[in-house]
């Protein structure tokens, strides 16, 4: 476990759609090699590896997020997150009684935008925080732990989790517990947001 002074380090979670544009974009395998942990966040790669002789452990990226705000997280330490609306920051401080939450919301279109980039390392700089929940979607999210490597001063741990707090907040709906085990969680996302997801 990493302590908040500790320099940054962030975590990645692929996904099966991370990996088909790992093929042809070349900025997210840059930004991927610099990561200090990679977590599988699929169990259809899961099952790929399967086939192929490949043993891969699975850990989502939500599961993972949730497990430290239920069993690692002091409500009282400071956290900080990248993304999200308020009305989700909000809920999640409630349901886990967080006393410090440090909140940024860049704008969007943020991997175009390097002034909005530099100004979320800034702020991860200036919030030290044990966990930085960077939520923004790939590869924005890995192009800011990018930019908190590069300025050399930020701490913590960046966890780039996408949408796990719209899960823990309840903007969102996790698919049940079986439809995760079998595989078919994908099918549950794209029947909540067909429009966003059909392409994956």
């Amino acid at each position: 476990e990493r302590a908040a002074e500790k320099p940054f380090a962030f975590v990645v979670t692929p996904n099966v759609d991370h990996l088909v544009r790992l093929e042809s974009d070349t900025v997210l395998a840059r930004l991927y090699a610099q990561a200090w942990l990679t977590v599988c966040d699929s169990r259809v790669l899961e099952l790929l590896g399967k086939l192929s002789g490949e043993r891969i452990e699975v850990s989502p990226g939500s599961d993972m997020t949730q497990a430290l705000f239920e069993h690692h997280i002091d409500p009282e330490e400071t956290v900080a997150v990248i993304g999200g609306d308020a009305a989700v920051i909000e809920k999640v401080r409630q349901r886990y009684g967080l006393k410090d939450v440090r909140w940024h919301k860049p704008p969007m279109g943020l991997r175009d935008k390097p002034a909005a980039i530099a100004e979320c390392a800034r702020f991860v700089s200036v919030n030290k925080a044990r966990f930085t929940f960077v939520c923004v979607g790939s590869p924005q999210q890995e192009l800011i732990a990018e930019a908190c490597l590069d300025r050399g001063d930020c701490t913590g741990v960046g966890l780039c989790v996408g949408a796990s707090l719209d899960f823990l907040g309840g903007k969102a709906e996790r698919a049940p517990v079986w439809m995760r085990k079998s595989r078919l969680e994908w099918l549950h996302r794209l029947c909540q947001e067909p429009a966003r997801m059909w392409r994956r």
